[in-house]
């Protein structure tokens, strides 16, 4: 029974997930990657997570279309590795394969496709230290000489003052520090919670999603 009430290994990015899944969330990511837009209805919003429940095919953290013209590929990953880069364009590919099945564009004829522009990012939330900015695949796979095919992923290591990918952040290093001083407990999830209500760190989402229960293995 002990075991049952330990902390999950992959918290943040059950937590990261979870949290995006909604449409809500969503849309205030994109406007924080992108401030100019302003405000975005949700409805501008369309979820397009690769999922694999009944096969072993790939699948990310986070895939959305904003106006059918601009799709935005997302990754929350606490160890760093520039194979990102790789997995980016896997999903890419993926997720472009089911777009045009979906809007049944023919790929062998002569009209050239309308395809939604692509945007890769990583949010890095471990404690190496990582510059923000882009990596790209000519420099970190072949020494920066040009190839047939380009990626460029945006790395975020954290956000602006109080936005959502902030909040995300500060969340993750919160609960980083209370794993340190409780281990995988129950006790560093609670501290964690009442630590983000406090400083008004996805207080909204804590409160309706229950974090709590999410953060445990599942209880029999």
């Amino acid at each position: 029974m002990a075991e049952s009430k330990l902390v999950k290994r992959n918290v943040k990015d059950s937590v990261f997930t979870n949290l995006f899944q909604h449409p809500k969330y969503v849309a205030q990511l994109y406007e924080a990657l992108h401030p100019e837009v302003g405000v975005v209805p949700e409805d501008r919003i369309e979820i397009v997570t690769l999922k694999n429940i009944l096969t072993d095919s790939i699948y990310n953290d986070l895939g959305f279309t904003v106006d059918g013209r601009l799709v935005v590929l997302v990754e929350a990953q606490s160890t760093w590795t520039v194979n990102i880069i790789i997995r980016g364009l896997m999903y890419l590919v993926q997720t472009y394969q089911d777009y045009i099945e979906n809007e049944q564009l023919n790929v062998y004829g002569s009209s050239k496709l309308a395809l939604p522009k692509p945007e890769l990012y990583v949010i890095y939330t471990g404690e190496k230290k990582v510059d923000e900015g882009y990596i790209t695949l000519s420099e970190e796979f072949f020494g920066g000489e040009q190839s047939a095919l380009e990626v460029r992923v945006g790395v975020i290591t954290d956000g602006e003052q109080g936005d959502i990918i902030n909040q995300y952040v500060t969340f993750t290093k919160i609960y980083t520090e209370q794993l340190k001083k409780h281990g995988r407990t129950r006790e560093a999830i609670e501290e964690t919670i009442n630590i983000c209500k406090d400083e008004n760190v996805l207080k909204e989402w804590t409160n309706v999603n229950k974090v709590d229960k999410k953060m445990r293995k599942n209880e029999s």
